[in-house]
């Protein structure tokens, strides 16, 4: 029998500024959980202390991203930040490829 499978999903622009409560509130996780991101280098904010950090669309990007790979992969935050530097890599390199071709 198929299955039917709805994807929802919210279109951010890069250049969308979060604070440290609304990037918690949209990716579902406590604020120690983004503090922990941060301190593996997975997203860097605009700021000088936790209270006024801004954090682009990028970072949420970044954010959900690591949060499948801990979810499905079961990495840890050091595993998911390593995966996500090499999967922006990959993005570039096709990115390339793809200018070049054309």
């Amino acid at each position: 029998m198929d299955r039917l499978m709805v994807l929802t999903g919210i279109i951010v622009e890069e250049s969308t500024i979060f604070t440290l409560d609304e990037l918690s509130r949209s990716c579902g996780k406590p604020a120690e959980w983004i503090l922990a991101l941060v301190d593996e280098g997975v997203i860097e904010p605009a700021g000088a202390d936790p209270g006024h950090w801004q954090f682009s669309g990028r970072c949420l990007r970044r954010v959900r991203i690591a949060q499948r790979l801990e979810a499905d992969l079961g990495l840890n935050l050091a595993g998911a930040a390593l995966a996500l530097d090499l999967l922006e890599e990959v993005e570039l390199l096709r990115n390339r490829i793809a200018a070049l071709e054309g």
